[in-house]
């Protein structure tokens, strides 16, 4: 068996070295940054998410310092130990089948996995710790042994730690107890409560914060469903762009394969009542409902469902032996892997010259080192004593990217949730806004437009226009909305 898995390892290495690699050299995306901002001052949670992106920030930042890397380091590393897990609970789940390799192929053919392998965002500890708990519970599903209900919950805690999403592994949990009967016999037992003890503990944390900010957080993600007003083209938009881009995300065949997968493992489970089949049907089909009912009222971000697809990836692999779904294997790890390809190159090199529509790449990651040497040049040049930004992601951008020493400003509520000093008083600043935010005033009181081709940047990559900026100057003054002083990377 391990001679049969050294091809797998080897291309699991090489791949994770080549995700390191881009890791290394690609800019921080906006979102990032801003997640290495949370990470320089941990709290129990924040606005938007909970707290673990920000751990393995920092545990990354402590190895590799504050760098691309060091703020991804454990991206690619957490993928390749979750797909080495995923290996496993397939094996544990359908001994004989050798499926597991399989599973961990078609989950790294995935733009979801290849592309969250690199930016490091909440879903990439969230995949890490979802997949962990499937690891666990296909132990305790092999060995019968009640103690890995201890690890499961810590683990599935550590998930809910990671993205408020992971509510959804509780709940297929739940579901696996309650419908099978030989699984329902664990509720007599210690063990199964004890592990939900241990999830709520990982937990807590984020609780008290919320407590203590006025459940911010748990109301601003709380409100993202059912928000539609009941119109059915827009429900009929909103279903397409999710199934749309879960087809692309997932990529084609993948997606197709998983779709039948998680078929296969509800028709296992009602034809010979399988616990190993009917825990994956558990994790994979009432979130795929959930999303399916929330995009008939709103939009469903494409990312989202990412946490369907370990267990899919494992039921497609060990459920579906027909030749018809076996012969699509091969061709689902090619086309995957070119998809996954061609958006590294471009991310890296750009050999094609796309607008920014065609070309999230661009909008997200191309220019910023020549834009962040304007910034500088135009601050020095209006004597500013500080560089600020009102949206959250620019802000974080100048902070991680601009000179040490560089004082760098952010305008937002969101700010109010940190403890970070204000900016001084009575001194002037440039204040980078987007041209994307329209004619309107900006939200600093008393900004200055400065005029001419002075006042305006361009964040380009090859002569392709990323995003257009205007510079304005202002001065903090009582009263003003919340304003922050963002902390500092120390490489600059």
């Amino acid at each position: 068996m391990a001679a049969a898995l050294m091809p797998w390892l080897l291309a699991l290495a090489a791949l994770t070295l080549l995700r390191l690699w881009l890791a290394a050299i690609l800019p921080l995306a906006p979102d990032e940054a801003y997640y290495w901002v949370w990470s320089s001052g941990l709290q129990g949670g924040y606005l938007d998410h909970p707290p673990m992106v920000a751990i393995f920030i920092r545990a990354g930042t402590l190895l590799a310092g504050e760098t691309p890397l060091g703020v991804r380091l454990l991206g690619p590393l957490s993928l390749a130990l979750g797909s080495l897990l995923l290996m496993r609970a397939a094996e544990d789940l359908f001994p004989g089948r050798r499926a597991g390799p399989w599973a961990a192929a078609l989950l790294n053919a995935t733009l979801l996995a290849g592309v969250g392998a690199i930016a490091m965002t909440p879903d990439t500890p969230l995949l890490f710790f979802w997949t962990a708990t499937i690891w666990a519970l296909a132990r305790l599903h092999a060995t019968g042994d009640g103690r890995w209900w201890l690890v499961a919950g810590l683990l599935a805690g550590l998930a809910l730690a990671s993205k408020y999403t992971a509510a959804l592994l509780g709940l297929g949990i739940l579901f696996w107890l309650l419908a099978d009967p030989a699984m329902r016999r664990w509720l007599l037992r210690w063990q199964p409560w004890a592990g939900g003890v241990l999830a709520m503990l990982a937990f807590a944390p984020v609780i008290a914060w919320n407590a203590a900010n006025g459940w911010a957080s748990f109301a601003k993600q709380g409100g993202r469903a059912g928000d539609g007003d009941g119109d059915v083209g827009d429900a009929l938009r909103y279903l397409g762009e999710l199934i749309g881009a879960q087809v692309g995300l997932a990529t084609p065949l993948v997606f197709l394969l998983c779709v039948a997968g998680a078929a296969a493992a509800a028709r296992q489970w009602w034809r010979g009542r399988d616990a190993a089949a009917l825990l994956l049907a558990a994790l994979i089909l009432p979130g795929a409902a959930i999303f399916l009912w929330q995009a008939t009222g709103s939009r469903v971000q494409g990312n989202w469902p990412a946490i369907l697809y370990p267990a899919a990836a494992i039921a497609a692999a060990a459920l579906l032996a027909a030749p018809r779904w076996m012969r699509l294997r091969v061709p689902a790890l090619v086309l995957g892997g070119a998809m996954t390809g061609a958006v590294y190159l471009q991310a890296a090199a750009a050999p094609l010259p796309l607008p920014r529509g065609a070309d999230p790449t661009l909008a997200r990651l191309a220019g910023w080192d020549a834009f962040l040497g304007d910034v500088e040049a135009a601050a020095a040049a209006q004597g500013a004593a500080f560089v600020a930004a009102e949206e959250y992601g620019l802000a974080s951008v100048l902070a991680f990217g601009l000179p040490p020493g560089r004082v760098v400003v952010a305008m937002d509520g969101r700010w109010q949730h940190f403890s970070l000093p204000t900016p001084p008083a009575g001194v002037t600043g440039l204040l980078v806004r987007s041209e994307r935010r329209g004619e309107w005033p900006p939200n600093w009181p008393g900004a200055e437009p400065i005029p001419g081709e002075d006042g305006r940047l361009v964040r380009r990559r090859g002569g392709v226009t990323a995003e257009a900026y205007r510079l304005w100057r202002v001065v903090p003054a009582p009263g003003q909305p919340p304003a922050a002083v963002l902390p500092r990377s120390g490489g600059g």
